[in-house]
């Protein structure tokens, strides 16, 4: 809650000195936001890397039928919710009015004090190989040295999100806002606001409405009581904006489902760091959103929007448990393969960092309804063993 005051307050100071600061003033904040912009751009490599490759070489080992299980589970969720996302946003967004400009019509006119290039180190597909060869590397040859050093850098990267990018996310809203209202695009854009979030919001709710009615059908369970058992969690998340700090109500909220203790011990923490479904409907959404309402950006077809959510499914691996992420794992695929460019890029922030405990609530009880499934192919497997 804290974080969506400060990006809210960064909207609201960022339409405020366009409106009334004199240009000086607003270029002073454009050239804040620049220089943040380009720190972004500089990480967005480093957190695939280290997060996928140190996420990857970290898979529990000697459980391969219920890590196979999991994965399987927690991957087609993630990649059927963005889909129908798509779907239903490719429907209702199309019935707004009106349009986006990320580009401010006196670009002329605004320039930053600093002209600084931080050129990333590699490119996001490079970073994104490079992980998962030395990902399954490290998990196949044992090599806990090579994977001590990836666990840190992730910590370092993760540090400098939770202690400095994401603090300064406000400040690179407010950078964005004043362009627009410089622009006089920003009223535009916050109509839009709402209806996205709104979306975003419907379709976590639809999302686990499918999830636990078809399970509770196909399982003989009742879906009231599946999801009440996962209330504790969904709340537990909205407040802490984290699965990973959620795992330990999460447990107990498997457990209290019946699931098996050694599968829920296993499954929800695995979880916790691949099963990002509700993520990826919001990312999805409000992408969609941006694209639909920029009259200069092209949308794509749900051929060609495929593979951008199954490289979500993949790239926000062990996102890091810092709020937001998930959407600075997934910069790097927006502006590589939608083409997004740095306004386009700071509403996306926007947009998500103010539903961002929404997102993970589903995230966390989608959990609850992977680990029945894993618990009962478990239980089939058992069987067939027996047999």
């Amino acid at each position: 809650m804290n974080l969506i005051l400060k990006l809210i307050a960064g909207i609201v100071a960022g339409i405020l000195v366009g409106l009334y600061v004199p240009l000086t003033g607003v270029e002073l904040l454009f050239t804040v936001k620049e220089l943040i912009g380009q720190l972004i751009s500089f990480t967005i490599p480093l957190i695939i890397l280290f997060f996928i490759a140190s996420g990857i070489a970290g898979l529990p080992k000697g459980s391969g039928h219920l890590l196979g299980k999991t994965v399987g589970f927690a991957y087609s969720s993630t990649i059927i919710a963005g889909t129908l996302a798509f779907l239903l946003v490719s429907t209702v967004i199309p019935m707004l009015s009106g349009g986006i400009t990320f580009e401010a019509e006196v670009a002329t006119e605004i320039g930053s004090f600093i002209d600084l290039e931080i050129p990333p180190l590699m490119g996001v597909m490079t970073a994104l190989v490079t992980a998962f060869v030395f990902g399954i590397g490290m998990s196949q040859l044992q090599l806990d040295t090579l994977k001590k050093v990836s666990d840190q850098g992730r910590d370092v990267i993760d540090g400098l999100l939770s202690k400095v990018i994401i603090p300064a996310l406000p400040f690179y809203i407010a950078g964005v806002f004043a362009e627009m209202t410089v622009a006089g695009t920003v009223v535009d854009t916050l109509q839009t606001f709402g209806v996205v979030l709104i979306a975003a919001l419907v379709m976590h709710w639809l999302w686990l409405t499918v999830l636990y009615v078809s399970t509770g059908l196909l399982l003989k369970r009742n879906p009231l009581e599946l999801v009440k058992n996962m209330l504790p969690a969904y709340f537990t998340a909205l407040g802490t904006m984290s699965s990973a700090a959620t795992i330990p109500v999460s447990l107990q909220s498997s457990k209290a489902n019946n699931v098996k203790e050694d599968v829920a011990n296993f499954t929800v923490p695995l979880c916790a760091t691949i099963h990002l479904s509700g993520s990826t409907i919001t990312i999805v959404t409000c992408a969609m959103a941006v694209m639909f309402l920029s009259p200069n950006m092209e949308v794509p077809s749900l051929i060609g929007m495929l593979p951008f959510i199954m490289m979500l499914g993949v790239v926000m691996i062990a996102a890091p448990g810092a709020p937001g992420g998930a959407v600075m794992s997934a910069l790097g695929l927006l502006t590589s393969m939608l083409g997004f460019n740095e306004g386009a890029v700071a509403l996306m922030i926007a947009l998500y960092l103010a539903q961002d405990s929404f997102g993970t609530a589903c995230n966390v009880t989608g959990d609850g309804i992977i680990a029945l499934w894993v618990d009962k192919f478990s239980e089939k497997s058992s069987e067939s063993t027996i047999r």
